[in-house]
């Protein structure tokens, strides 16, 4: 029992090498290194914009260029003046354009006060905006001189219908609505809305001229004589109330958390006594202050 004890640990000592050598433990792999990762960033927050809501008021000052055509201006007083004749139902001497249109430049000053709200990078509100100005626009005069056939009366003319009109010392005041978008400092917006304007206002027509009762202008005679005229209508209002309406753009610059300047250009349109047409193209610097 001994021996066989000792021959099978003899055995078993000259087995256990060729066992190792025939099957050799498999290597340890090595395990690459993960590839890095996308970098880790801290947590980003909500973006941020410059701040524009609130109230803010200002001061400003500008060019004006205004134009106003007086083609149709002198037509309601010499309408009125010849009503019911056969002059007026026959030849319409009132809608003779005798006036043209005036175009002037003038400065202006004024101020503007608001409200914004916001929500991020837009921006919507309401401004009143008021300037004083000396701009004024006088017409140029071109009298008419012709002469008609006899009308229904049997009566001819010779007519000469002269005019003169004016809109000056004008003030403007626009009632705003705004939308912008904030774009760093900067805020670029559009608006528009009602305008109202003060201004001296006058035209007067002048329609002088002969009837001839004979039916022949030139024609003469002591059963049909020749009977010089004129008449002459006005209409001078001063401080009168003008309405119309106002776009424009511009753009509102920050300088600091409360005070901005800003450039624009407005363009108005009014409508005085009929037959006149006025408008206005106003380019404008200012500066302001907001809470």
């Amino acid at each position: 029992m001994c021996r066989l004890s000792l021959l099978l640990a003899i055995f078993l000592g000259l087995a256990s090498p060729a066992v190792a050598e025939d099957f050799p433990y498999p290597p340890i792999s090595t395990i690459p290194p993960a590839p890095p990762g996308p970098p880790r960033y801290a947590t980003v927050g909500p973006a941020t914009f410059t701040r524009w809501s609130g109230f803010y008021f200002g001061g400003q000052f500008g060019l004006g260029n205004g134009n106003a055509d007086f083609s149709g201006a002198t037509q309601g007083g010499v309408a009125y003046t010849l009503r019911n004749t056969y002059l007026e139902s026959d030849f319409t001497p009132s809608q003779w354009p005798v006036l043209g249109t005036a175009n002037t430049s003038a400065l202006s000053y004024g101020g503007f006060v608001g409200y914004n709200t916001q929500w991020q990078d837009l921006i919507l509100g309401i401004e009143l905006n008021i300037n004083y100005s000396t701009l004024s626009l006088n017409a140029p005069n071109s009298p008419l001189s012709r002469t008609t056939s006899a009308d229904s009366a049997g009566d001819a003319y010779a007519l000469l219908l002269s005019g003169a009109g004016s809109v000056t010392n004008i003030d403007t005041a626009t009632l705003r609505a705004r939308a912008g978008y904030v774009v760093g400092s900067f805020l670029p917006y559009g608006f528009a809305g009602p305008a109202v304007a003060l201004a001296n206002v006058s035209v007067s027509s002048t329609l002088s001229g002969i009837q001839y009762t004979s039916g022949t202008v030139g024609t003469c005679s002591g059963a049909q004589p020749c009977t010089p005229f004129s008449f002459t209508s006005s209409s001078v209002k001063n401080m009168e109330v003008l309405y119309g309406f106002a776009v424009g753009a511009g753009v509102d610059i920050a300088v600091t958390q409360n005070i901005f300047v800003r450039a624009e250009v407005e363009w108005d349109q009014f409508n005085p006594p009929p037959g006149i047409l006025m408008t206005i193209a106003t380019a404008r610097v200012g500066a302001g202050l907001k809470f």
